[in-house]
């Protein structure tokens, strides 16, 4: 018999320890853990996906929660106790007006271009602007669109997310509050018709890309 069928015939751990393996990992790493690699850290036989589902209600209600940041998970301290880990911090770098609405713009019309983040904005958007958002790694390049000249498109990343508490860009504000507080224009973007449906603006633009 070899060795894979001996591996085999080993059970896998109890779920309890399985959630108490994947309970450490987490707690042990600061950025999000995917369930891909719970799996290749975990023992042969693990269901780290069934564990996290546990997990997460286990914590439900706890002063740290389990919480789901794009494909990967984190533990975070629960939303209304945030103002306890408050720091008095110096900031050395702010995010301009500029990068704030091209941040706003990226997030709630993914994957878009440079040329239409600008034609959102009505202005010229500087490689400053874009070189900020990507050093803070809250925006990456995209796919490229399949249109004339293969212009390179930007979406936000995990890290964005993850900083805002977000488990994906559908949990953001509505385009109203955002419009309504000057940081994006009631334009639509180029070739698409205007609509008052919120999640409208995060779609339509699929067929347009490819892998």
């Amino acid at each position: 018999m070899d060795t894979g069928e001996e591996q085999s015939l080993f059970d896998a751990p109890p779920m309890g320890e399985q959630e108490r393996m994947v309970e450490a990992i987490l707690f042990a790493t600061a950025e999000p853990v995917t369930v891909a690699e719970l799996q290749a850290r975990m023992p042969h036989g693990c269901d780290p996906a069934e564990a996290l589902v546990r997990l997460r209600k286990r914590y439900e209600g706890r002063g740290v929660n389990l919480v789901r940041v794009g494909d990967a998970w984190a533990m975070r301290t629960a939303p209304d106790l945030g103002f306890l880990m408050r720091r008095e911090t110096v900031e050395t770098r702010k995010l301009s007006r500029a990068a704030i609405e091209t941040l706003a713009i990226i997030a709630y019309h993914q994957p878009v271009t440079r040329a239409e983040i600008e034609e959102i904005r009505g202005v010229a958007v500087s490689r400053g602007t874009i070189d900020q958002l990507m050093e803070l790694e809250w925006i990456r390049l995209g796919r490229r669109r399949m249109t004339p000249g293969r212009p390179v498109t930007f979406v936000v990343t995990e890290r964005f997310l993850d900083h805002f508490g977000l488990e994906s860009a559908r949990d953001l504000p509505g385009l109203k509050e955002l419009r309504a507080a000057g940081l994006l224009d009631s334009r639509p973007l180029p070739g698409q018709a205007a609509t008052s449906e919120d999640d409208d603006a995060m779609t339509g633009q699929s067929e347009l890309f490819e892998d």
